[in-house]
């Protein structure tokens, strides 16, 4: 198995964003004008649990694994650098929103 780099990381956090986005998009087109069931909150709060537990592994899994491994140090770097290259596909995100919205 392959060690997680902090690019790793956050690429997929931001994919994964993207391809849950594009679901949602997809479906809500399929379903325009249809009456909300039960079901519909029901599975975007289950969504919402799915995606909070996995952008937790993502984002702190390997740098608590290294501090309990006694990598203090190495551990909060990993962590800060996960968070700095996902701040910036967050940044790339905003960049296509205003191309795309603004004409």
């Amino acid at each position: 198995m392959t060690t997680p780099t902090p690019l790793r990381n956050a690429l997929f956090a931001a994919v994964y964003i993207a391809g849950i986005v594009s679901l949602i998009n997809f479906f809500g087109t399929m379903f325009a004008g249809t009456q909300d069931s039960f079901m519909a909150p029901v599975v975007m709060l289950s969504l919402l649990v799915l995606s909070a537990a996995l952008m937790g592994y993502l984002f702190v899994g390997e740098p608590l694994r290294m501090y309990l491994d006694g990598q203090k140090k190495e551990a909060l770097t990993f962590f800060w650098k996960t968070v700095a290259t996902f701040a910036g596909f967050a940044l790339v995100f905003v960049i296509l929103l205003f191309i795309t919205t603004v004409r």
